[in-house]
């Protein structure tokens, strides 16, 4: 029998191991098909007994949380056992927009509190916080008081999503240790390079991404065929065609698409797992978020740890990155412009802080 290829491991801080493909969590809440909540908890021990032991979810990702402390429930004795290795739960603190102005501690306590709750844990084990508008003052003194929140033992450690080199050295400067920057990067989308590379090698962070399949566009369902017509089926493929027209446009999206499956083809895998590859044979990435639906995706998602894209593979992608247009500047500037079409697609309250 073929021995497995085990899960890549990386230590995000001494002692705190976390799987380099991390479980994503976004799908499940809602606007990308019905949810199967036992099917989902069973999904979830199919990940971990694969060796995928970390997972990813948010405060505002509806119902995910409460679904993750449910597998947490379910499972104890197996953890407690050894049965499973034990998991690691990132989740985020994402406070609403019209919440900013007037945002805090209390506001914060309640939500970290919240989701301590939802996941039944003692403590959050990575919590990475987000900011909607940095012409709102606060973001520097909430972040302060999630620091407060670890040294009472309630979060292990502390992250960011969606923070630009400029804002998140602000946060830095204050003494907030801030161990990973969860940012869209992909194949493309190369803004944290442009933007955040120095900063990640010397404070140090890693980079947690997502996007790394743009919501499954880079794969061969996509290749050969002609634009997806609108209405398209779910939020995640909204997001990211916008990123293929920020990239160059849907023929220069085939043209990489192309090269990815002449390279997939080499390695007896599909598109998907060389974007993967891809990403996590870039500098300063500590993982990649993959949204796999169910466990019919695993087989293929375990594929990435057998192959290594050599210097011929990263010559030929870059070829075509090369030609691209952008996205350009700062990481997440396009999305936060709530006037732009990126920023319009956004949900910016749905915690109701002040509902």
């Amino acid at each position: 029998m073929k021995k497995k290829t085990p899960i890549e491991r990386i230590e995000l801080q001494p002692g705190y191991s976390i799987s380099r493909i991390i479980k994503g969590g976004w799908h499940l809440a809602g606007g990308h098909g019905f949810v199967n909540e036992q099917q989902a908890l069973e999904d979830m021990r199919a990940f971990v007994e694969a060796g995928v032991t970390t997972f990813d979810c948010a405060d505002i990702y509806t119902g995910v949380e409460e679904l993750i402390g449910a597998f947490l429930r379910k499972e104890k004795d197996a953890f407690a056992s050894g049965a499973l290795a034990p998991v690691q739960v990132h989740t985020k603190y994402v406070p609403d927009y019209d919440a900013l102005a007037t945002l805090k501690k209390t506001d914060t306590v309640k939500i970290i509190d919240r989701s301590l709750r939802r996941l039944g844990v003692e403590q959050l084990d990575l919590v990475q916080f987000a900011w909607w508008d940095y012409a709102i003052p606060g973001y520097v003194e909430t972040a302060a008081h999630l620091a407060e929140l670890q040294q009472e033992g309630k979060i292990r450690y502390l992250g960011v999503t969606n923070f630009d080199a400029a804002h998140l050295q602000e946060i830095i400067a204050a003494g907030v240790p801030v161990v990973a920057n969860q940012v869209q990067y992909s194949v493309l989308d190369h803004r944290p390079e442009q933007d955040m590379n120095g900063l990640a090698a010397a404070t140090p962070f890693v980079y947690l991404c997502y996007g790394v399949v743009a919501g499954g566009f880079l794969s061969n369902r996509y290749r050969g065929v002609p634009a997806p017509a609108e209405p398209l089926e779910n939020r995640s493929l909204v997001k990211y065609r916008l990123i293929i027209e920020e990239f160059g446009g849907y023929e220069l999206f085939q043209e990489l698409l192309d090269v990815l499956h002449r390279i997939a083809g080499k390695y007896k895998v599909r598109i998907a797992e060389v974007a993967t590859r891809y990403m996590l044979q870039k500098p300063l990435v500590g993982g990649v978020i993959i949204g796999a639906r169910n466990s019919d995706h695993l087989a293929r998602l375990l594929q990435v740890s057998t192959f290594q894209l050599d210097p011929g593979d990263l010559e030929d992608i870059q070829q075509v990155v090369a030609k691209s247009k952008g996205p350009r500047g700062p990481v997440y500037a396009l999305e936060r412009d709530k006037n732009g079409r990126h920023g319009a697609i956004m949900r910016y309250n749905l915690n109701r802080q002040r509902s």
